[in-house]
């Protein structure tokens, strides 16, 4: 897996906001469907939000109306605003490509992985 790389983790208090980038120095199509997955120590990962080829955009009910997803200019290939943070959005973050098909699968759908940023939020 070719790696990408995540940027803009860090500490905040709940209430607080951040920004993921993610970028690359691989050519991906645009089009691909792009995604953030985040990890708690223990538990699965779970699909944040995600943008396919065809704009279409998915929140998990976490953290729906709280965060933003859009794709990147440059070698910043995805973004991600997170307002509203909450204690239980600490997690490590992954941006993700899917650079094989327009629509987003399954997280082992991804061909394309970060090595994660942390982000955690204090009460």
């Amino acid at each position: 897996q070719t790696q990408l790389v995540e940027s803009g983790g860090g500490s905040v208090q709940a209430g607080g906001s951040l920004t993921l980038s993610c970028t690359t120095s691989e050519r991906i199509d645009r089009n691909a469907c792009m995604a953030w997955f985040r990890q708690v120590p223990g538990k699965s990962r779970e699909e944040v939000a995600s943008v396919d080829g065809y704009k279409t955009i998915v929140y998990s009910d976490s953290v729906r109306g709280r965060f933003a997803i859009s794709k990147g200019y440059g070698n910043t290939i995805l973004n991600l605003m997170m307002n509203g943070l909450k204690p239980e959005d600490t997690a490590i973050y992954y941006c993700a490509a899917r650079s094989t098909s327009r629509l987003c699968g399954n997280e082992w759908d991804f061909n394309y992985w970060g090595q994660g940023t942390q982000v955690t939020v204090s009460s």
